[in-house]
Parts: C-alpha cells; sequence; structure tokens
C-alpha cells in the first residue's frame, strides 16, 4: 500500500473509535463528506468493506475489526514516540488524561496537582471522575486511579496514597430512632444507602473484616447512588447509614455532626494506585506527574 495511504489509515482508526462518522470528522478537523470519501477510498484501494453504516450508528466489520486490532497500537507508540521526541526541550510539555473514582480525584489527585502544575505551565491535565473500570486504550486515557487491590496484573502500578480504612456512619438524629448493629447482622434492622456499581450494575455488598471473619452484607434502604459524595450527604440528613471512606466521614465525626458504628467490622483496603498499560513508556510531562503523586513522597 502506498504511504499516502496512511492519512486514510488514521481516519479510518478515527472513525472506528468513535463509531460515529460526525465525532470523527470533529477530531480531526476536517468536514463529514471529505473523511467519508476518505473512508470510500481506503475501502476501494483495498478491495474490503471495513465499516457497516446506519442512519444512526458505525461499527467496523470482521475485517475492519481486524485492522482496527492490528495498526491502532502500532499507531499509538508512533504517537508517544513523536511525543517523547517532542519533549526533548526545556520543559515537559503535553496534556495527560487520566480516570480516576470521585474520591481519589478530590482526596488525591487534586491536592498535588494543585501544587504541581504551576511549576509546569505547559502541562494540561483532564480527570474524569468514573466508579466504573476504563479501558484506557480504548477511551484514549494515560492513567487509571483505583484501589491497590482492582489492578490487572498486565498495569505498571505506582502506589500513590496510604491503605484506605473504611467507615460506617449515620446521623445523631437517625440512632436516636434506633439501636446502633452492633454485629453485621444487625444491619438488616436499618436504613442503609446503597452504592450502585457502575461497573456491572449491581448494589455493591458491604465488604466487613473483624479479624480473620470475613462477611459481605447485602443492606437495603430507600437511597441509591453511584457516588461517595451524596451518600455522604444522605447520611448527614439523617436517611440512614453510609459506608463511606473513613477520611471522608473523619471531619464530620469530629464535629458530632455523623457518629461510626461498627467500627470493629470496618475493613482497610490498599490505597490508591496509579495504573497505566506496561508496554507504554511514560511521557516526561506523565513522569513529572508520576513523581509528584508517588507515595510516600520522594526525599528531594
Amino acid at each position: 500500500m502506498a504511504k499516502d495511504s496512511y492519512n486514510d489509515l488514521l481516519a479510518f482508526i478515527a472513525v472506528a473509535r468513535a463509531r460515529s462518522f460526525t465525532r470523527a470528522a470533529a477530531q480531526l478537523g476536517v468536514s463529514q463528506s471529505a473523511l467519508s470519501h476518505l473512508i470510500r477510498a481506503l475501502e476501494a484501494k483495498m478491495g474490503v468493506r471495513l465499516l457497516t453504516r446506519t442512519t444512526r450508528s458505525v461499527s467496523p466489520t470482521e475485517p475492519g475489526e481486524r485492522l482496527m486490532q492490528n495498526i491502532d497500537p502500532r499507531f499509538q507508540e508512533i504517537e508517544a514516540e513523536l511525543m517523547a521526541v517532542g519533549e526533548l526541550r526545556d520543559k515537559p510539555a503535553g496534556t495527560i488524561r487520566i480516570t480516576a473514582t470521585e474520591n481519589a480525584a478530590e482526596a488525591v489527585l487534586w491536592p498535588r496537582l494543585a501544587k504541581l502544575l504551576p511549576k509546569y505551565p505547559l502541562i494540561k491535565v483532564e480527570v474524569a471522575a468514573e466508579s466504573r473500570f476504563i479501558d484506557l486504550v480504548a477511551q484514549r486515557y494515560d492513567m487509571g486511579v483505583r484501589l491497590g487491590d482492582n489492578l490487572a496484573r498486565d498495569m505498571t502500578t505506582v502506589r500513590i496514597g496510604p491503605d484506605m480504612r473504611i467507615a460506617i456512619v449515620g446521623s445523631p438524629g437517625y440512632l436516636a430512632k434506633r439501636p446502633p448493629p452492633l454485629k453485621p447482622q444487625d444491619l438488616a434492622d436499618h436504613d442503609c444507602i446503597n452504592l450502585r456499581l457502575m461497573s456491572h450494575g449491581d448494589l455493591y455488598a458491604w465488604e466487613l473484616k473483624k479479624g480473620k471473619h470475613r462477611v459481605n452484607v447485602r443492606v437495603e434502604g430507600q437511597l441509591v447512588f453511584n457516588r461517595t459524595k451524596p451518600i455522604l450527604q444522605a447520611a448527614l440528613a439523617g436517611f440512614g447509614l453510609g459506608y463511606v471512606p473513613e477520611e471522608v466521614a473523619r471531619p464530620h465525626i469530629a464535629k458530632g455532626r455523623l457518629q461510626p458504628v461498627l467500627q470493629d467490622w470496618c475493613p482497610t483496603f490498599p490505597g490508591y494506585h496509579l495504573y497505566y498499560p506496561s508496554r507504554r513508556q511514560p511521557s516526561r510531562a506523565m513522569s513529572v506527574l508520576i513523581d509528584a503523586l508517588r507515595y510516600p513522597p520522594q526525599e528531594k
């Protein structure tokens, strides 16, 4: 295939990723008609249809999916190398896209970013708060942040926070209406604020641990959220017990707005870790960010 077909291949990758000619055209800065022409020309050269088009969607055909899986990683490697070469200048630069849970974004990322970014004005950071796991490569993220016990083995990981303890909390007004739970089974007699796991849609079973005893409890209540912050707000408002990171509840416990229960059953999880594909060589900007986030902080 002639070298001038590389642009056609890049256009195909953009459409296959976006599943839309409109979105891909906007990303590439070309008109939708010009993009459609490029794809038709590529299909004509290869003698096979690469995309299935309907009025509502675009998806790769079987040959298109095979082509996508084989060439997309190679173009990503080329892009990474070009970025690395381009960063051989005085200051690290570039955009870093990170997917993180809401709590990780607020409690860990933001305090470090607030100190780092003024020193590196050419580094841009985009943080997307997501409770579900994201395919970093498919969704074009550079890094992710999740708890250390939930990471795939094929990822490079860097600890960025201490172990995280859980707290089960309720407002004084709520706990005045009924006895506080003394054992996990007592949660059946309480209104509990549920968490919906966006990764697979189920309600999260509260993980409890006391010594060697572990139990997962399915709780009931009027409210279900998919984020930590509204769970905390509902607990503060007296709607029931919430299962949240202790660091989030600690200021409210100190001021008497929340009371902890089942403290001897509240587990501790491995802390937040930064992760990215093992085969990827971090850019200079990514390396600067990793060093700033690393836990415990490195001696200077």
